[in-house]
C-alpha cells in the first residue's frame, strides 16, 4: 500500500463503518460543509464539468455505466464515477475517450500514480479545512478534480448514499436521473418510501432536467416538487416497451421522448438491466438534446458491461456473480435466476451469501433458496460483517436442510466449498453483500 492509500484509509469510512462513532446516530445533523470546503479549496472543480448526476435505491452503477456507454458512444469524453468499489478504489474514477474503442469498464480505469497524485493533492489541503473529510468526500473531490483537469464533455456521476447530503450533491447537474426507490440504508435514509425518495430528491436542483424512472405516482409527485425546469416521467414520456431474452442478454424496445428503437442487444443479464437502460438512454438524451442515432445506441448497449451484477465469470459450473444487498435487489436476482439460468429438475445451484449487519436475513426468503442444493454462509471482510452462523440459523428457519448448509468464515473458504461440491452442470451463485462480490471476483477473474 502507498504512502497516499494509508492517507486516505485512516480517514473516516462509513461504507466500512470504519472510524464512525458507535453513537453516531440517524438524528445527527448532516452537513456538506466539509464537501464544500475540499471543493472551495480545489478550485471548484465541480462547476467546470457538465454532469448527469444519478441515484436511486437499485441499478445507480448499471446505469451509470449504461448512460456513459451512450454518451462515449456519441463521441464525448466522458468522466464515470461509482461506489463502491469491487476490488479497487481505481474502479470508482474512469475516462472513456471515444478514439479508443475498448468496452471493458476497466479500460479507461484511473492510474496508480494518477490516483496518488490527486491524493497528495487532497491531502494538501486538509490542514486549511475547519473539519476532516471523511474517506468517500476526499475521492469525490478527487474524482471531480481529475475529470475537471482532463477537460471531459461530461461526467456521469453515481450518488454514494441517498441524495440531499451526499458528498456528490454540490455538483449542479445539466441531468438529475433516478432509476427507483426502495427499502434500503433506513438507518440513515429512514424507514418509508416517502422519506426515502424525499432524500434522493434532494439532487433534483431548479436548473436541472429529471429523468424520472420511478413509476409510483405517489412517489412521482415527491420529485416533480423539486421543480426542475424539465421533467421526463416514465411511463408517460419514456418506456421499456418490450424486454425480451437473448443468448449473452436481452433484445429491447424502447421508446424515449425523441426516439423509437427496436430490436437492440442489451449484453446485461437481468429483466431488471432493461429498465435501467430505458432510463440511460432517455437521461444521455436529455443530456445531448437530440435523438441519439439507432447506430449509436447499438454500439454502446452492445459493449456495455456491469462487473458484479448479474456477472458470469465462470462455465463449468456456472459462477454467477450478483451485488443484491438488499430486499428488491434480492428479489431482482430471483428473477433473473427463473428467467434467464432455469434448472433442470437434476441440476444442482449453489448459493453462496455474506451480508453486513443491517442487512435483513429475510433475504435468503427473498432469494428463494427453497431450490438451493447448497448453502454456504460466510462472513465479508468487512467491520460490519454479520455472523454467518446467524445466516445459516435463518436458513434452517426457512427450512433448508442443516446438513445441506455450509458455514465459512472467509470468501475464499467458501468458494472452495461451492466448487467442491458443484457439478460441472451446476451453477454457484455469489451474492449479498458487495465486499463479498468484489472479493470473489478478485479471487475467480485474473
Amino acid at each position: 500500500m502507498t504512502q497516499q492509500r494509508a492517507w486516505l484509509d485512516a480517514h473516516v469510512n462509513l461504507e466500512r463503518g470504519v472510524g464512525v462513532p458507535a453513537a453516531q446516530a440517524r438524528a445527527t445533523a448532516p452537513t456538506l460543509d466539509r464537501m464544500r470546503g475540499v471543493l472551495d479549496l480545489l478550485g471548484s472543480p465541480h462547476l467546470d464539468v457538465p454532469t448527469v448526476h444519478v441515484t436511486g435505491t437499485n441499478g445507480k452503477t448499471s446505469m451509470v455505466r449504461i448512460t456513459a456507454a451512450l454518451l462515449k458512444s456519441f463521441g464525448l469524453k466522458v468522466g464515470v464515477y461509482t461506489s463502491p468499489n469491487l476490488v479497487r478504489i481505481n474502479e470508482r474514477m474512469s475516462i472513456l475517450d471515444p478514439r479508443y474503442p475498448d468496452p471493458d469498464p476497466a479500460a479507461g480505469e484511473i492510474s496508480d500514480a494518477r490516483l496518488d497524485e490527486l491524493l497528495d493533492t487532497v491531502a494538501r489541503i486538509e490542514p486549511h479545512l475547519a473539519e476532516l473529510p471523511s474517506f468517500f468526500e476526499i475521492l469525490t473531490g478527487a474524482a471531480l478534480y481529475w475529470f475537471a483537469d482532463e477537460a471531459v464533455d461530461v461526467a456521469v456521476v453515481e450518488v454514494g448514499l441517498g441524495g440531499t447530503w451526499d458528498a456528490t450533491n454540490l455538483i449542479d447537474a445539466a441531468v438529475a436521473a433516478i432509476t427507483n426507490v426502495s427499502i434500503d440504508h433506513v438507518e440513515y435514509l429512514g424507514p418509508t418510501r416517502e422519506e426515502i425518495a424525499a432524500e434522493k430528491a434532494g439532487i433534483v436542483k431548479p436548473t436541472s432536467a429529471l429523468v424520472l424512472g420511478e413509476t409510483d405516482r405517489d412517489l412521482q409527485r415527491i420529485f416533480l416538487d423539486r421543480h426542475p425546469r424539465r421533467a421526463v416521467v416514465r411511463p408517460d414520456d419514456f418506456d421499456l416497451v418490450r424486454s425480451t431474452l437473448a443468448v449473452g442478454g436481452r433484445v429491447l424496445e424502447l421508446r424515449t421522448p425523441l426516439g423509437a428503437y427496436r430490436d437492440v442487444f442489451l449484453a446485461l443479464h437481468g429483466a431488471h438491466q432493461a429498465d435501467n437502460a430505458a432510463t440511460a438512454l432517455t437521461a444521455a438524451e436529455t443530456f445531448v438534446d437530440e435523438a441519439i442515432p439507432d447506430e449509436v445506441v447499438r454500439e454502446a448497449f452492445a459493449a456495455v458491461r456491469s462487473p458484479g451484477r448479474l456477472e458470469v465469470v465462470g462455465r463449468h459450473p456456472l459462477v454467477l456473480l450478483d451485488g443484491a444487498h438488499n430486499l428488491a435487489g434480492a428479489a431482482a436476482l430471483r428473477a433473473a435466476l427463473d428467467d434467464e439460468f432455469t434448472l433442470a429438475p437434476e441440476q444442482h445451484r449453489t448459493l453462496v451469501v455474506g451480508l453486513l449487519r443491517g442487512e435483513s436475513s429475510e433475504m435468503l426468503a427473498a432469494l428463494g433458496i427453497d431450490d438451493v442444493t447448497h448453502l454456504v454462509v460466510c462472513r465479508p471482510s468487512s467491520p460490519r460483517a454479520q455472523d454467518p452462523r446467524a445466516l445459516a440459523k435463518a436458513a434452517e428457519g426457512l427450512g433448508v436442510d442443516p446438513d445441506a448448509i455450509d458455514v465459512a468464515e472467509s470468501v475464499q473458504e467458501a468458494l472452495g466449498l461451492a466448487m467442491l461440491r458443484a457439478p460441472e452442470d451446476g451453477q454457484v451463485v455469489v451474492t449479498g453483500s458487495l465486499y463479498v462480490v468484489g472479493e470473489a471476483r478478485s479471487i475467480l477473474v485474473r
